[in-house]
């Protein structure tokens, strides 16, 4: 007999505000009696629908809706999980010994015709066997990039519990399962994917491994067809931005589909031309009405950047996965084939107005970074955000990257005589403001770049 499953969503939704559902005591309140079993797996098709999580103990909870603030301390490796259905892909598309001969050989050339195609800036076309080869070179590095990113807005308590969340250009899931494991294990994840290639199909087996409370739907879409249906309270828009023909105009949809206190996270490799042209679309958006949450900054009203834009950050490399070991350790060039970096750059945007450093200063005695040729050669005080790690060779001074976002130059700190009064220089980390005293302005024709000299008479503290 099929169940009544509209009766046992009628009991779930009288009661879930009275108690935890169980699902052996929610069967009595349905005329048909189905066995727990089955009103249970109604339950998890409909969790994201009644807005609970499925606790450990088998009962079912509303989603608290408050801010997640995850003890997070960095990311080393890829989940083994997740390396276990890669390497079964790859077993199943060329069986055991997938990474040796001309199965091997075919892999190793996909990678390369992909990272070659990538630099040059051609589009990629991803059938199975390169999104197989996406999975294994990148897979790793985006899983952890990600979640340094997802940091910053838990930080600021704008991150819950319960999340409608739309992957715009999923590709396999790194950023998505990223996410997942960011995120406590009774969040409430209602995750919808947009991905037109074959990578949704790797992308398919790995949702498989996803906590009971992610609950996903994958759309094979283009980002420029996919129509958003509702609001969101996060988008992701993954390393995918520079592949869109019109970037500006698609982000600009998936911004308008952000719920009110929703968040659109863009991210992209370190790289010059995709860093800088998420600056671009970040910068597009703001002039449209988008809030630029972070990490570049907005110090002074009504000043914008208008700086080439490239900042990234840094984090320490992620272990190497066994698939990419296996690989790489049956070619003559293996470092050619492992992918551990984990270098991005990230855009934060809101329509909110909420902005991580709620910041507004003026002139009286601070350094506006647009007016810095006007005072080459003076020592200035300044409030700035560091956007870099050390930029510097490893035998030269530390320079790092700042910004108060009123700069039309790029603008650099330069230690060149650590102290402890200046110590919070490098000791800051990536989007934290700091207080400079009595540097140095000096224009450094070689680099087209202002530098705020650091030395023994400058202070630095964190703001």
């Amino acid at each position: 007999m099929p169940v009544d499953r509209a009766a046992v969503l009628d009991a779930a939704k009288y009661l879930r505000g009275v108690r935890p559902l169980d699902p052996d005591e929610l069967r009595e309140y349905v005329e048909s009696q189905p066995h727990e079993a089955v009103v249970r797996q109604v339950l998890r098709e409909h969790a994201a629908e009644l807005g609970v999580v499925e606790r450990s103990d088998g009962t079912f909870a509303p989603a608290s809706g408050e801010p997640v603030r995850p003890d997070f301390d960095g990311v080393d490796a890829l989940p083994r999980e997740y390396e276990r259905v890669v390497e079964n892909l790859l077993i199943e598309q060329w069986g055991a010994d997938w990474h040796t001969d001309d199965s091997g050989a075919t892999l190793r050339e996909t990678i390369r015709r992909f990272k070659e195609d990538y630099y040059r800036q051609h589009a990629v076309e991803y059938d199975y066997e390169v999104a197989l080869g996406y999975a294994v070179y990148h897979l790793a590095s985006y899983y952890a990039a990600v979640q340094y990113a997802l940091d910053d807005l838990a930080g600021g308590g704008l991150l819950t519990d319960d999340l409608r969340v739309l992957d715009v250009g999923a590709g396999v899931g790194g950023p998505a399962l990223g996410l997942f494991d960011f995120l406590p294990e009774d969040a409430l994840v209602e995750y919808h994917a947009v991905e037109p290639s074959d990578a949704a199909d790797v992308l398919d087996e790995l949702l498989a491994e996803t906590g009971r409370n992610v609950h996903p739907t994958i759309h094979r879409e283009t980002a420029e067809e996919f129509d958003p249906d509702g609001e969101y309270d996060l988008v992701l828009a993954c390393s995918v931005l520079s592949e869109l023909d019109q970037p500006a105009e698609t982000a600009q949809k998936y911004v308008d589909a952000l719920a009110d206190d929703g968040t659109f996270l863009g991210l992209a490799p370190a790289d010059k031309n995709t860093s800088t042209h998420l600056r671009e679309v970040e910068r597009t958006l703001e002039e449209r009405g988008a809030t630029v949450y972070g990490p570049t900054p907005r110090l002074w009203p009504d000043e914008r950047p208008t700086d080439r834009g490239w900042s990234f950050d840094e984090r320490p490399d992620v272990a190497v996965p066994s698939f990419q070991e296996r690989l790489a350790g049956a070619s003559q060039r293996p470092s050619e084939f492992t992918h551990t970096e984990v270098r991005f750059s990230y855009s934060l945007l809101r329509t909110d107005g909420e902005r991580e450093h709620d910041v507004s200063l003026s002139a009286d005695r601070l350094l506006k970074l647009a007016d810095a040729d006007d005072r080459v050669t003076d020592r200035v005080d300044a409030v700035l955000a560091k956007l870099s790690r050390n930029l510097a060779d490893e035998d030269a001074n530390p320079l790092f990257k700042v910004s108060d976002g009123s700069e039309r130059e790029d603008c650099y700190a330069v230690l060149v005589r650590p102290t402890s009064l200046n110590r919070d220089l490098e000791a800051a980390d990536y989007g934290d403001l700091l207080s400079v005293e009595s540097a140095l302005v000096l224009w450094n024709d070689d680099e087209e770049a202002y530098n705020l000299v650091v030395d023994e008479e400058t202070v630095v503290d964190a703001a």
